[in-house]
């Protein structure tokens, strides 16, 4: 009789690794706290601003007055016409818009990979079965997905407030195309920081609150560049800019991560 072995080769190494982790992730309390989040956050956004927009506060000290400005549109929220005043402007209008999820899905991506470590299931999982390289693809890939799915969250959410506070909807500078252009461009940048995240986590391991510090740190960094690498009259010059820079990113930074997995200890 003969014994054959089958060839765990590198595409069915890494199609197990996802299956394992797409299914942890679907059946996890966390995944879903965050998609409603990031549907709610928008709504209770644009319906406060919305509220607010005109009241007067005073300074008791100094006596200077500030009016309180809220969005004028629905696509506020989404983003900024390249060149115009609020592209690099620090109002509330320019923070409090989709671009802050990418913080947000910082703290889904060190939550879902620490914990990994903190349970100890890393360790026994390359005992076991898998190599890691398969667990930093599969990883990246799928805390892509979780980052991808909040932002198409964020925009639903974005419309449903929209909607409720009365805002109008109409477009000024940039066409219908542009905003699916710019939403595209949004979602493929979450390639380039799912995979710092997952090297902020992996370096960190089961210390939380590190990964958190450094993920918020290179977020903070990179946050300015996001309105001008995707504006709201995107166009596919700045999708393929996007897809590209993920892409590369990812393959690099994840050399980055499982570099640190096979140079550090798993606990």
């Amino acid at each position: 009789m003969t014994v054959k072995f089958e060839n765990n080769s590198f595409k069915k190494r890494v199609k197990s690794m996802l299956g394992v982790d797409f299914r942890r992730m679907f059946t996890s309390p966390l995944f879903y706290i965050m998609i409603g989040a990031s549907l709610v956050m928008p709504i209770l956004i644009l319906v406060m601003t919305t509220m607010m927009d005109g009241t007067v506060s005073v300074n008791p000290q100094t006596g200077a007055e500030t009016v309180m400005e809220g969005f004028k549109n629905v696509w506020q929220i989404i983003g900024a016409v390249s060149g115009g005043e609020q592209t690099m402007s620090m109002d509330i209008t320019s923070m409090c818009n989709i671009n802050m999820m990418f913080f947000i899905i910082s703290i889904f991506v060190c939550l879902f990979v620490g914990a990994d470590f903190s349970s100890g299931y890393a360790k026994n999982l390359f005992t076991v079965r898998s190599k890691k390289s398969d667990y930093v693809i599969s990883k990246t890939i799928t805390c892509f997905i979780a980052g991808a799915s909040m932002i198409v969250a964020f925009f639903i959410g974005s419309m449903i407030g929209g909607a409720i506070a009365g805002l109008p909807f109409a477009l000024e500078g940039a066409t219908a195309l542009n905003v699916v252009m710019c939403m595209l461009s949004k979602i493929l940048l979450v390639g380039i920081f799912s995979s710092i995240y997952v090297l902020a986590s992996v370096f960190a391991k089961q210390r939380l609150w590190l990964s958190l510090i450094m993920a918020f740190g290179i977020g903070m960094l990179m946050f300015m560049m996001i309105p001008i690498i995707t504006p709201l009259n995107s166009t596919i010059v700045n999708v393929l800019l996007c897809l590209v820079g993920s892409a590369l990113f990812s393959v690099g930074i994840g050399f980055g991560s499982k570099a640190i997995l096979e140079k550090s200890s798993l606990v």
